[in-house]
């Protein structure tokens, strides 16, 4: 059953895929006719970058190797340059409805076509350059709360949060170095991993070694991680002793109570049903069963729904990531339509909540309308009895 479910959505996405992309080649080949020798060169590399997706993937999940992820490397970047031709020929195809009713434009040539067709690539090229260079400049966003219950000893309690990090292909050791430097440099007392540490299949984090600056991270509290959706993706079973062998501390529907007596409960990923053993995760009512709610509860749970049961339950603070908002303009929309809250902080009831945009990316490394973040909590504990 479940081999049917992703063969449905695998071909699904690629019929979509492809779809697309006959749309934006049908175009292309209208301004690229100018002479035969363009048309040929265009046609055959057109063809070969969007194979290169489809490539790159099937040799990241069969045999990672350097070849493998540079062809995928120029695959995921086609997805941005996908999108944002596909919003060009859209934003084209109105104007030349204005122009049907009003006739200013004047009469379209060959060459005219060759020219706009110039134009646009060089236009979509300056726009994913640009969030290319915006997904490499991580914000570091610090937000202080008030949490009203006890703790024992220090009543100040400094966290890094970071979600999203997609070590892989893409996201390689110069970002997890950065990542680490960020971190090392706020002495935080506790580190808290909010999922989706890997790309999805671990072939090229385990091939390129990634992960092991992790082990360099010393707090008082620890490193603490949960599983994402891209956990399950590339497969658990694989996914697990990888984390481990890099010394990270996964909690999978787990809680733990750290020194000063705060509850961290890290909740493992909705898709454990759909891709990981079947059996499901536990409620938020059946994991804080017999936790002392006079001290302060953290819930780690990397896609952010179902806010209201953190309520209903108490919880202090309820950290998420999973939504990258969006990541490239304009799916922070589609984001902001499914998730009550896509990014930023959101207080409802007595539980603070914040959804992170990540630390990574997936698919392209390009970022527009958002930036990737690493989030620094200060806490002050004030037990008003």
């Amino acid at each position: 059953m479940r081999a049917t479910t992703f063969l449905i959505f695998f071909g699904t996405v690629l019929l979509i895929y492809f779809s697309v992309n006959f749309l934006i080649y049908t175009r292309g080949l209208q301004a690229f006719s100018i002479s035969p020798a363009w048309r040929k060169t265009y046609i055959i590399t057109f063809w070969l970058i969007v194979a290169s997706f489809v490539i790159g993937e099937i040799l990241e999940h069969t045999y990672s190797s350097l070849i493998g992820e540079w062809i995928y490397r120029i695959g995921a970047f086609w997805l941005a340059f996908m999108l944002y031709f596909t919003l060009a020929i859209l934003l084209i195809d109105f104007v030349r409805l204005l122009n049907y009713f009003f006739h200013f434009l004047p009469e379209i040539t060959q060459n005219f076509r060759f020219r706009l067709g110039i134009m646009t690539i060089a236009v979509v090229s300056l726009i994913v350059l640009a969030g290319h260079i915006n997904a490499l400049n991580t914000r570091i966003k610090e937000i202080s709360l008030n949490i009203p219950k006890k703790v024992t000893g220090n009543h100040q309690m400094k966290i890094v949060m970071a979600s999203d990090i997609h070590l892989g292909a893409l996201i390689g050791e110069n970002r997890e170095e950065h990542l680490v430097s960020i971190i090392t440099k706020q002495k935080p007392d506790l580190v808290l991993l909010c999922g989706d540490l890997v790309d999805g299949d671990v072939g090229a984090a385990l091939r390129k070694n990634l992960g092991r600056h992790f082990q360099e991270i010393r707090t008082p509290m620890g490193v603490y991680a949960i599983p994402g959706n891209h956990e399950y993706i590339g497969g658990i079973q694989k996914t697990l002793p990888y984390l481990e062998s890099i010394n990270i501390k996964l909690l999978r529907d787990k809680v733990l109570v750290l020194p000063n007596g705060v509850q961290l409960v890290g909740r493992d990923d909705r898709d454990n049903r759909t891709m990981g053993e079947g059996t499901g995760r536990k409620s938020l009512n059946e994991l804080m069963t017999g936790l002392d709610k006079t001290f302060p509860i953290i819930v780690m749970n990397h896609q952010p729904f179902g806010l209201d049961e953190a309520v209903k339950e108490d919880v202090d603070l309820h950290l998420s990531g999973h939504t990258h908002h969006g990541q490239l303009w304009p799916f922070n929309y589609m984001t902001k339509a499914i998730f009550e809250l896509s990014w930023g902080y959101l207080k409802k009831g007595n539980t603070n909540f914040y959804v992170s945009s990540g630390f990574g990316s997936w698919g392209p490394p390009v970022r527009l309308g958002n930036t990737p973040e690493v989030v620094v909590f200060n806490l002050t504990f004030n037990d008003p009895k």
